[in-house]
């Protein structure tokens, strides 16, 4: 009996423990059910997107920078393809490398035929530092911090994007396309072309004068990737394209500029010049052909970053050149005919000031044309008698003296013309010959050039056409000209600067061609702060019977001083090389002298 009660109490204590454990998992599951139900029903689109969250990359689409091209296509500056190398620090802190068993490689991790011997982000910045030729430790530490994307090199090349792509870490470690600014020929134009920044932004230069032009327009492409980094086709939620920016064509002829270049580099050494300019303008449209000194600056350095370009930068007293712009106001204004006679002495007083001449001489019989020609300041300031202030200073500004010369680069003076009424009794003589005043290569370039298209000064230009990332040309167009002095008035100027050019003929000469020219000399205040330095410059319009091409050239302290001998012999082998060149025909004999003397 007594058996009989255990055995009944152990099977009872036996079914009441199925029954609990029967109970506790019927609890379990109707847990586990409901979480199921939850994450299904409840919880399932969160968690379904932020498993697509973690799939989806935003990945931008460059535009590349346009072009910078010279007036025959050649490309000056442009942007090659280059790619930022990126990562996912979160996927390289979870990465194992697979050891290589000859049969894996596609897959495989190793360097120099060895394991890895780390794993996670150590591991990634150990098979990355040869191939970006980065350290490791630098690299380990770009890839611990939080976050999915972080740039670990710009400005890597094709070769070891795909390099990066061999070492088996797609999704880890890929490359964004960019691009990277070259130069061509970078000495040749130098500052002028100016250069960019970091972010591909112009800085200086013609770089930074058409920015907005050369940038384009990035775009964004959304979609999921797999495990390998690789796209998921299907998956784009939003693409939109790049537009690259417009191509930019100079006026600038590339051979001309080169040419320009190496003449002032040779007159540097011959003359011992601290600098030469030079500036070579077209008549009939006043495009830029050539825009040069003789500084050693590679476009896109530093130095082309943070500076300007002295062609565009330097001013200077003109010295006699300005003789030209007083010549044209006399004739203008009435005040004399071309051919009227002066008798000149070589010295001159006037209110308490005395005037001189460059060279010794007794009283001179001289027309007008012939006080060009022998760049006489007495005979300047004879002929000046009824020329007011006020004329003196409009048409020195009706040239384009002291006035922005409307190309835009950066840098440039607009050099220093004082108001007639700021003048003392001195002043308002010496702005006669080219002193007491500042201009640069290209407003006195610009002003001869308004002699030889007739009176008429035009709008320069350095920027040919604009190219659109369609293909869609669009020439450059300027401001309407603007008639500075009669034609007659002109053709009179012109013919006493022809004078001017042979009385330089002999060291001073393009065979076949007639020149006219006009030369100067100015001192100018030194690095010393006292008038110690020289300026020598030289104009010249030829062919002078069919004017086509404006040439001006400046020189700072050549031994020799004066312009005609210094800079005179530099412009004419420009001019010669532009006469080779564009097959200009030769001139015809000269027939039409005024005369120089009475």
């Amino acid at each position: 009996m007594i058996t009989r009660i255990l055995n009944f109490a152990r099977a009872k204590n036996f079914a009441f423990r199925c029954i609990a454990i029967g109970v506790v998992l019927a609890l379990v599951a109707a847990v586990c059910l409901a979480q199921l139900a939850a994450t299904q029903l409840i919880n399932g689109q969160q968690t379904a997107l932020a498993a697509t969250q973690s799939r989806t990359l935003s990945v931008p689409l460059s535009a590349k920078r346009g072009r910078v091209l010279d007036a025959n296509g050649t490309v000056l500056a442009q942007s090659v393809d280059r790619y930022t190398i990126v990562a996912n620090p979160e996927a390289a802190q979870d990465f194992v490398p697979i050891t290589c068993t000859g049969e894996n490689d596609d897959e495989c991790h190793e360097i120099d035929g060895e394991p890895v011997g780390v794993k996670g982000a150590a591991a990634v910045a150990r098979l990355l530092a040869s191939v970006l030729d980065m350290n490791a430790m630098e690299l380990g530490a770009s890839l611990s911090v939080d976050g999915q994307y972080v740039v670990l090199k710009k400005d890597v090349t094709p070769q070891v994007k795909r390099s990066i792509e061999d070492l088996n870490l797609g999704g880890i470690v890929w490359g964004e396309l960019s691009d990277e600014r070259v130069y061509a020929d970078d000495n040749l134009y130098g500052a002028l072309l100016g250069g960019v920044d970091a972010e591909g932004v112009g800085v200086s230069g013609i770089e930074l004068m058409e920015n907005e032009l050369l940038t384009g327009t990035d775009g964004k492409k959304v979609y999921q990737q797999g495990n390998g980094g690789e796209e998921i086709p299907g998956t784009v939620t939003e693409s939109t394209e790049a537009v690259d920016g417009s191509d930019v064509t100079l006026t600038i002829d590339s051979d001309v500029q080169w040419y320009v270049k190496k003449v002032l580099r040779e007159a540097q050494e011959k003359y011992g010049s601290d600098w030469g300019i030079a500036v070579v303008q077209r008549v009939s449209d006043a495009q830029i052909v050539a825009l040069a000194d003789s500084d050693e600056i590679s476009a896109g350095s530093d130095d082309a970053k943070l500076g300007t370009s002295r062609a565009v930068s330097e001013v200077f007293e003109p010295g006699s050149i300005g003789k030209v712009i007083s010549l044209a106001g006399y004739l203008q204004t009435g005040q004399h005919k071309i051919s009227d006679q002066f008798e000149v002495p070589d010295s001159y007083t006037l209110d308490g000031q005395t005037y001189k001449d460059s060279f010794t001489h007794g009283t001179e019989h001289w027309t007008l044309a012939g006080i060009l020609e022998q760049s006489s300041n007495v005979g300047m300031i004879l002929a000046a008698e009824n020329y007011t202030d006020e004329q003196r200073y409009e048409y020195l500004t009706k040239f384009g003296i002291g006035q922005d010369s409307g190309l835009g680069l950066p840098g440039e003076s607009s050099g220093l013309l004082a108001s007639a009424s700021s003048w003392d009794t001195r002043t308002r003589n010496t702005v006669l010959f080219g002193q007491g005043y500042a201009t640069n290569a290209l407003q006195l370039t610009n002003a001869i050039a308004t002699i030889a298209n007739k009176g008429v000064k035009q709008q320069q230009s350095i920027i040919k056409s604009v190219t659109d990332a369609d293909g869609k040309t669009t020439e450059t167009t300027t401001s309407d000209a603007t008639r500075v002095v009669d034609e007659q008035v002109a053709a009179d100027v012109l013919n006493a600067m022809e004078s001017v050019s042979e009385h330089y003929s002999s060291f001073v000469k393009v065979d076949g061609y007639r020149m006219a020219a006009k030369s100067g000399t100015a001192e100018v205040v030194g690095s010393d702060g006292t008038i110690s330095s020289v300026i020598s410059d030289y104009s010249v319009i030829i062919p002078a019977d069919n004017p086509q091409y404006v040439v001006t050239v400046v020189l700072k302290d050549p031994q020799g001083s004066y312009g005609g001998l210094t800079a005179g012999p530099v412009a004419a082998d420009i001019c010669a090389f532009l006469m080779q060149k564009y097959e200009v025909p030769v001139s015809s004999a000269r027939e039409d002298a005024i005369p120089v003397n009475w």
